[in-house]
């Protein structure tokens, strides 16, 4: 029973780390911070070396999309692009999706950054929504 026990016992505690979302002792692993369109002109804080997600609501089928207008200390925060997602087939023609953006929180600091919703195209609507939000690296 010792053997099988001991076996036991490392099963649950690993199952526990994994469904619980821990690391084990001793790692340092930075997490993600996940924002939508309700943080806007909110703060949020991330740990070093993790990362930041944005999701924003979009629909590539009206020419509209979400543009990185700025980030305040690239030094701090570094963009790494964003991609759209388009919904899954919900049997109506032109439904929208979402753009998830994505940054990496490089050193401690502090920056913000800004995103416009707008047609791309010259004579295109700019700035048909906003988006901004601080961020603070510990």
């Amino acid at each position: 029973m010792g053997k099988r026990f001991v076996v036991l016992v490392a099963v649950a505690a690993m199952a526990s780390l994994v469904l619980s979302g821990c690391s084990p002792a001793g790692s340092s692993a930075p997490g993600t911070v996940s924002v939508d369109e309700s943080s806007s002109g909110k703060q949020v804080e991330i740990a070093a070396g993790g990362t930041l997600t944005v999701t924003l609501e979009s629909n590539a089928t009206t020419g509209f999309q979400w543009e990185l207008k700025s980030v305040g200390d690239p030094a701090v925060l570094q963009s790494q692009g964003g991609t759209y997602n388009a919904p899954e087939d919900t049997g109506v023609v032109g439904a929208g999706g979402e753009e998830v953006w994505t940054f990496k929180a490089l050193k401690a600091g502090t920056s913000s950054l800004s995103m416009e919703y707008s047609q791309p195209w010259e004579g295109g609507t700019k700035a048909a929504q906003t988006f901004s939000l601080t961020v603070v690296v510990k």
